[in-house]
């Protein structure tokens, strides 16, 4: 790329994991795109990171860290896909409105993910990207870990890993823990973490563990922060 090329504006998708946090990461490296700001779908009765259950104010921590706005998109708790779509259509539309053009996504090998992507983005002229798509996953693992990247397991499917792992640091001993059958990035939904430092962050987080629970056939670690970023 030339220096003077202008480069085209993108959001990254943000689940406040490991993935998604690699993913910026390995954008940013490359160079191609201007990563402009953050979205996170919050669950908005309980104020919650959908999925992963990561408390609004370390999400918000994480996006003031890595010097980002953060665009939060409430959803209702159960969320139809006509609400999901609906919810996040008015947010794709502002977006193309500011100029963005690109959207980055932290998937890794899931085709069906990837196809539900793309033709969400097709209506409003949105290219999405994948930077670590396609990656080995026992290779990615370990090179996130390498990178400095600080995670640690909010939810755990019980049936796939050990329930004693759910609010484990993502490190070599978690990873050497796991079940062969298991990803080692959790890719199928064995096991989501949330980030608290790591490349591109300006400051590492403070978030501390607090109870682990077991619902509707999951388990739960809540982490909060010491001080709440408002």
């Amino acid at each position: 790329m030339s220096k003077t090329e202008i480069r085209k504006k993108a959001v990254m998708s943000w689940s406040s994991g490991k993935d998604s946090t690699f993913a910026l990461h390995t954008a940013r490296q490359a160079g191609e795109l201007d990563v402009v700001a953050l979205l996170s779908t919050f669950n908005e009765d309980a104020d919650r990171v959908a999925i992963h259950g990561t408390r609004r104010t370390i999400a918000r921590a994480q996006a003031m860290s890595l010097g980002l706005p953060l665009i939060e998109v409430d959803l209702p708790f159960p969320c139809s896909n006509e609400q999901y779509e609906e919810r996040i259509g008015r947010a794709t539309l502002k977006l193309a409105a500011q100029g963005v053009e690109d959207w980055i996504f932290g998937d890794l090998f899931l085709e069906d993910v990837r196809a539900y992507r793309i033709k969400q983005l097709e209506p409003h002229d949105l290219t999405p990207h994948f930077p670590i798509w396609g990656r080995d996953t026992t290779e990615l693992a370990r090179d996130m870990i390498t990178a400095g990247l600080v995670a640690h397991v909010v939810s755990l499917d019980p049936s796939r890993a050990p329930r004693e792992l759910c609010g484990a640091t993502y490190d070599a001993d978690f990873l050497a823990a796991l079940p062969d059958n298991v990803d080692p990035c959790g890719e199928n939904g064995e096991f989501h973490t949330i980030v608290s430092a790591g490349p591109g962050f300006s400051k590492s987080l403070t978030v501390q563990r607090g109870e682990t629970v077991e619902r509707g056939g999951f388990m739960y670690t809540d982490f909060d922060l010491p001080e709440a970023v408002s």
